[in-house]
């Protein structure tokens, strides 16, 4: 536990990828089995402890010191594991004493594992009470799963393929038939074994991604004849994986692009998947072979299931992109065009309402692309144009390469919408920002019935600078006139207030929201000092903005 608890120290403090990846390559090759295991699979969110909630730790804490100094803690540092870990009586002294004293972290996992509800409070106030002040918050992170230590699930993943020759597709390609604290596949990386065998019919298989095309330079470099061009749908890529076990069972998944398993929330479209195949996509709603707006696609995600209500009134969808397997063969070293080709004629035939093709743009050169990607609406139906936010482009000689490899696809996104809002309220962030109000809720001009207010549009917590959070945390506490826990509002009027100008992909409408509409992925584009707020947008700036209401 104690190496454990330097590694999410560190971690959590260097801001570059490629010194955390070296961090976690020593970790990885210094510790042993199956401590090693069990630190990946936190990493990578594959521990869970059931019993171990946020609630009783607030319990245990609230045993040992002053409720109220508690709170005031809480709301000053923003993160209940490090407030506890700091606030804990007692415990271990740094040093040697930490270390001799702190448990193994597989004990950790093992004993949390089999212990039962009554039983948590006991070790956990126990190992608190031997750890020292890092010990203690890497463990509240570990049971809480709320690690935020800047490490994403392929970055941990690379680490691991980086203490042997080998990528990371390599062992994306075995992940999922393997389980903590995945000695099989230490021993593989490390040569000592051969790679773990998997039978899985239904794997997942790692992604291929695109770079942002530079407006710039790409166009005058990349020969417009070389790419197919496809539309970017605004829903949430998948990949839905099939095939029949050697028992004869049917196995079927849908698969997100980080390869996290989500076929329990979408029934309705696993029921389609009746073939032996792999489909790499788009997840989307849809009703009459018209695309639905994103808030309808966000009504369905994040749930572990979906009753039957949410299946009938938000229809899911595949809007295929590209076949990398089918019955028995390998079809990713397979330039694009062919594996097109097989998509068409593969769609085809299932003739399935749910799964259907995207189709490609007509645009053979750049003129004609950036028109296509700029006015949608002159090749698609109004529905459909609203679901794009861009245009995809696919060297025609590609195969299927996992990861983001250079020069083969391309991702070219709508400008992003601009407002100018005010900043009503802010709330401390996590994690390296914990110690600064870093997301903030602001909001747009209406006529209300005692003239012009504020009504909130969105919220966002990134966009800026270090600089500029350190310039917008002050002014949060030099203009608080409110608190409401953990979050504090700040002056807002028209002629005192701080001006945000918001970027934004696109808008929806929302009964969920006073203002009547959804943002998605708000960002702060820029702060504006310069602008006082009675000059920020209304809200019928965005009511403009909206597709229009459904028959």
């Amino acid at each position: 536990m104690h190496a454990f608890s330097q590694l999410l120290d560190r971690l959590s403090l260097e801001p570059r990828r490629l010194a955390k990846e070296a961090l976690l390559v020593r970790y990885f090759g210094e510790t042993g089995d199956p401590d090693r295991g069990y630190a990946l699979a936190a990493l990578t969110g594959d521990l869970t402890f059931k019993h171990a909630k946020p609630a009783l730790l607030r319990g245990l804490i609230g045993e040992r010191t002053d409720p109220h100094l508690f709170a005031l803690s809480y709301d000053f540092v923003g993160d209940l594991s490090e407030t506890i870990a700091l606030m804990w009586p007692g415990g271990a002294e740094s040093g040697e004493e930490a270390r001799v004293k702190a448990p193994a972290l597989s004990e950790v996992v093992n004993r949390l594992e089999s212990a039962g509800k009554t039983d948590v409070p006991r070790l956990l106030t126990a190992w608190l009470d031997s750890l020292d002040e890092d010990g203690r918050w890497a463990l509240l992170k570990l049971v809480t799963g709320g690690l935020r230590v800047g490490v994403s699930a392929r970055l941990a993943k690379t680490a691991v393929a980086r203490l042997g020759d080998l990528d990371v597709s390599d062992v994306e390609e075995v992940w999922h038939g393997l389980e903590p604290p995945y000695e099989p596949l230490f021993a593989w990386v490390e040569g000592r074994a051969e790679r773990p065998s998997s039978k899985d019919p239904a794997p997942f298989r790692p992604v291929m991604l695109a770079h942002p095309l530079d407006e710039s330079r790409d166009p005058d470099l990349l020969p417009a004849g070389d790419f197919a061009v496809e539309w970017k749908w605004d829903g949430i890529r998948i990949q839905a994986s099939a095939g029949h076990s050697d028992r004869g069972e049917h196995v079927r998944r849908l698969f997100s692009r980080t390869g996290e398993d989500i076929s329990k929330a979408f029934p309705d479209l696993v029921e389609a998947l009746d073939f032996d195949a792999c489909l790499d996509g788009e997840l989307l709603v849809m009703s009459g072979g018209l695309v639905r707006p994103f808030a309808d696609l966000q009504k369905r995600l994040n749930r572990k299931t979906a009753g039957p209500k949410l299946l009938k009134d938000y229809p899911a969808a595949i809007r295929a992109y590209d076949l990398l397997f089918l019955e028995g063969e390998d079809l990713r070293p397979l330039p694009f065009r062919e594996r097109r080709r097989r998509l068409e004629s593969f769609v085809g035939g299932l003739a399935h309402p749910r799964i259907d093709l995207s189709p490609m743009v007509d645009a053979d050169d750049w003129e004609a692309i950036a028109a296509a990607r700029a006015h949608p609406h002159e090749h698609l139906d109004e529905a459909s144009a609203e679901a794009v936010e861009g245009v995809m482009l696919k060297r025609w000689d590609a195969g299927y390469v996992s990861g983001r490899p250079k020069g083969l696809w391309y991702k070219w996104k709508q400008e992003p919408r601009l407002i100018d809002a005010v900043l009503m309220y802010a709330q401390r962030g996590h994690g390296k920002r914990s110690s600064f109000y870093s997301d903030y809720t602001f909001g747009v001009w209406r006529q209300g019935e005692a003239g012009l207010e504020l009504v909130p549009v969105g919220k966002a917590y990134f966009g800026f600078t270090d600089e500029e959070l350190r310039e917008i945390d002050r002014f949060v506490r030099n203009n608080t006139v409110n608190r409401f826990g953990p979050v504090r509002e700040v002056a807002h009027g028209p002629d005192k207030g701080l001006v945000l100008e918001v970027a934004f992909e696109g808008l929806n409408r929302s009964t969920r929201h006073k203002s009547g509409v959804a943002m998605r992925f708000p960002r702060i584009s820029r702060l504006r000092w310069d602008k006082p707020p009675s000059e920020a947008d209304s809200i019928v700036s965005l009511e403009a903005l909206l597709p229009p209401m459904d028959e």
